[in-house]
C-alpha cells in the first residue's frame, strides 16, 4: 500500500493492536497539525477499544525560543483537558546556543519528553512524524551522501529508557489535516516552518512527488536490518574484547563481506572513539583499504588507533584529546563519550586519562599475551578517578559507578541497529537494551528486526 493512500485511522489501529498491554502512551504534542492529529486519532481509537487496556497522557515542550510559545502550550493543555487526557508542559530552561540551535532543541526536547514519561509512568513515547517529514529527511540526506538512507526510523530507543515510536510515518500531512477539519479541530502553525534559514524548510519547498520513495525506503530498511544481524554474527565469530579497553578483530574477520565489515568496523570505531557516528565514507574507505591489506602497521581515524598485526587488528582510543570530567556529589555524566560515571561520594571527583598510565600488576599479568604497544595504548586511554589531585582509594572508587557507554547507540538507538547494539552489550558485559514494547501480530512474536506495524502483510519500515 502506497503511503499516499495510507489511512491515518488504519495506521493508528494497527499500531495500537501491536502494542503490549496494558500500556500507557505519552503523546508528544506541540499543537501543530501532525501532533494534534496524532493525539485525536489515538484518543478516538483508545476510547473505541477499551479491551486493549491502553491509556494516554501528553506532554508539550516549550522551547522558549519565540514569543507566543507559552500561550500555544497552554492552548494544547486546554485541548488535552477537554479530552480528559493528563498533560504537562515542559520548558527548555537556560541559555540557548547561538549555533546548532535545531540539534540542541532536538536533544533538549527528547530529554524533557523522557522526564515527562517517567513522571507519568508511561511505557513509551509517540511523536507525530509523517511521510512528509520522511521525504524531507531523505531529500536532505541525499544532498550529503550517495548512499540510500533509511530516513526517519519508525522506532528509536532514547537514553536506554524509552522507545519513541512514530505510528503516522507513512501517513501524509494532507490526510491528517483532512481528519482534523472533519472534527472541527484547529491546529497551530509554527512560523519557523516557513523560515527558509532552516534547511528542512528549504527542502520542503523543493520536494516533488516521487511514487517510488516507499519502495526505496523499504529496500534500505531491509538492507540495514540485514547488516545489523550479520554484524552481530561477525562480532560473535571474529571480535574479542580485552580488559574492556582493547578490541581485537581476528584475521579471518578482516576477510569477510566488505559491506558487513564496513558496518561492524565503523560502529566499533565509533564505540572505541566515543563518537556518536561511524567515520564518514571517505575515512572508512581508507580504513578498509588499510585493514584488508597485507602489511602490518597503524593508522588513526575517528579518534581510534587501528593497529594491524599478524594476529589481527587491534582497536584502542588514541591518547590525544581526552578531556577530564568533573562530577559533583551525586552528579552523573559521560566521560570521553566512552564511559558513563555517577559520583556516589560526598566530594567532587575528576575522571580523566592517566598520564603516565597506571597499570596494576594484575592487569599486566592477565593480558601478558597481548602486544605490549597495543595494550599500553589502551591502558593510557583508560579512566582514572581522583579527588583533590589524589587517586581514589579502592574503597572510595567503589562509590563511583563507572560503566561502558556506547556513543552511537546509548542516546539514540534506531531499531535498525538494535540487534548489533544488543550483541555489543553482551560483549562488554553491560545490561541489554530495552526491547520494543510490542506483542505478537497474527500469532507471530515481534522480533527486533521485524517492523513494529504491518499492513496487509507488507512490512513498512
Amino acid at each position: 500500500m502506497s503511503p499516499e493512500a495510507a489511512s491515518p485511522q488504519l495506521a493508528i489501529l494497527q499500531f495500537l493492536t501491536s502494542l503490549q498491554s496494558p500500556a500507557r502512551i505519552l503523546v508528544a504534542i506541540s499543537g501543530g497539525s501532525d501532533s494534534t492529529g496524532l493525539l485525536l486519532l489515538l484518543d478516538e481509537a483508545v476510547k473505541a477499544a477499551p479491551h486493549l487496556k491502553i491509556s494516554l497522557c501528553a506532554a508539550t515542550v516549550d522551547h522558549a525560543l519565540r514569543a507566543g510559545s507559552a500561550d500555544e502550550a497552554r492552548e494544547v493543555a486546554a485541548l488535552c483537558a477537554s479530552l480528559g487526557i493528563a498533560h504537562t508542559i515542559m520548558i527548555w530552561q537556560g541559555d540557548k546556543p547561538k549555533t546548532g540551535i535545531m540539534a540542541a532543541a532536538r536533544e533538549a526536547r527528547y530529554g524533557l519528553l523522557a522526564t515527562a514519561a517517567k513522571e507519568f509512568k508511561a511505557d513509551l513515547i509517540v511523536t507525530g512524524h509523517t511521510f512528509d517529514d520522511q521525504r524531507e529527511t531523505l531529500q536532505m540526506r541525499g544532498m550529503r551522501t550517495e548512499q540510500v538512507s533509511t530516513g526517519i526510523a519508525d522506532a528509536v530507543l532514547f537514553d536506554r529508557s524509552f522507545w519513541i515510536l512514530r505510528p503516522l510515518l507513512f501517513s501524509t500531512r494532507a490526510y491528517i489535516r483532512a481528519f482534523l477539519k472533519e472534527r472541527g479541530v484547529p491546529w497551530i502553525d509554527d512560523p519557523s516552518n516557513e523560515d527558509t534559514t532552516y534547511e528542512r524548510v528549504r527542502m520542503r519547498r523543493q520536494l516533488s512527488v516521487d511514487a517510488g520513495v516507499e519502495r526505496t525506503i523499504q529496500a534500505a530498511c531491509e538492507e540495514r536490518l540485514a547488516l545489523s544481524s550479520k554484524g552481530a554474527e561477525w562480532l560473535d565469530r571474529h571480535f574479542r574484547l580485552h580488559g574492556g579497553l582493547l578490541g581485537q578483530v581476528m584475521p579471518d574477520g578482516l576477510r569477510q563481506d566488505r559491506a558487513v565489515l564496513n558496518y561492524a568496523l565503523g560502529r566499533l570505531a565509533a564505540v572505541f572513539g566515543g563518537q556518536p557516528f561511524a567515520p564518514g565514507r571517505v575515512q572508512m574507505e581508507r580504513v578498509l583499504a588499510f585493514v584488508t591489506g597485507s602489511e602490518p602497521g597503524r593508522m588513526t581515524a575517528g579518534r581510534v588507533v587501528f593497529d594491524l598485526r599478524r594476529d589481527g587488528l587491534y582497536l584502542a582510543r588514541e591518547s590525544r584529546g581526552i578531556l577530564p570530567l568533573v562530577l559533583q556529589p551525586g552528579e552523573a555524566g559521560v566521560w570521553d563519550g566512552r564511559f558513563s560515571a555517577r559520583n556516589g561520594l560526598s566530594t567532587s571527583i575528576v575522571v580523566e586519562a592517566a598520564t603516565p598510565p597506571v597499570t596494576s600488576t594484575g592487569t599486566r599479568g592477565r593480558m601478558h599475551y597481548l602486544p605490549k604497544g597495543a595494550l599500553k595504548r589502551a591502558i593510557a586511554a583508560a579512566p582514572v578517578l581522583s579527588a583533590e589531585e589524589n587517586l581514589l582509594s579502592e574503597q572510595s572508587a567503589r562509590m563511583v559507578k563507572l560503566t561502558p557507554y556506547f556513543a552511537p547507540f546509548d542516546r539514540f538507538l534506531t531499531r535498525f541497529d538494535f540487534i548489533f547494539a544488543n550483541r555489543l552489550s553482551a560483549v562488554f558485559a553491560t545490561a541489554p537494551y530495552a526491547r520494543l514494547p510490542l506483542r505478537s501480530i497474527d500469532g507471530k512474536t515481534i522480533r527486533p528486526g521485524v517492523s513494529p506495524w504491518q499492513s496487509h502483510g507488507a512490512t513498512l519500515c
